[in-house]
């Protein structure tokens, strides 16, 4: 099964909402680790986003900068 592939921005908002489950206690103690593990997830995959456009950025600021010599 293919992994479904979700948007920065829909990481950083599924991540919010389990912070502010987590701080207003609303998740059921049952559901923390499950909770707590995809908000791991969501982090990495934030993370792995940000190096990828970080790269992405600086390969088109080299070129641009190769090209205007």
């Amino acid at each position: 099964m293919a992994k479904k592939v979700i948007k920065y921005s829909q990481a950083i908002d599924e991540l919010n909402n389990i912070l502010e489950g987590l701080e207003s206690e609303s998740i059921d103690v049952d559901e923390v680790s499950v909770k707590v593990k995809r908000a791991v997830e969501l982090i990495e995959l934030c993370r792995e986003k940000i190096e990828a456009t970080e790269f992405q950025v600086n390969k088109i600021v080299k070129d641009f900068e190769a090209d205007t010599k």
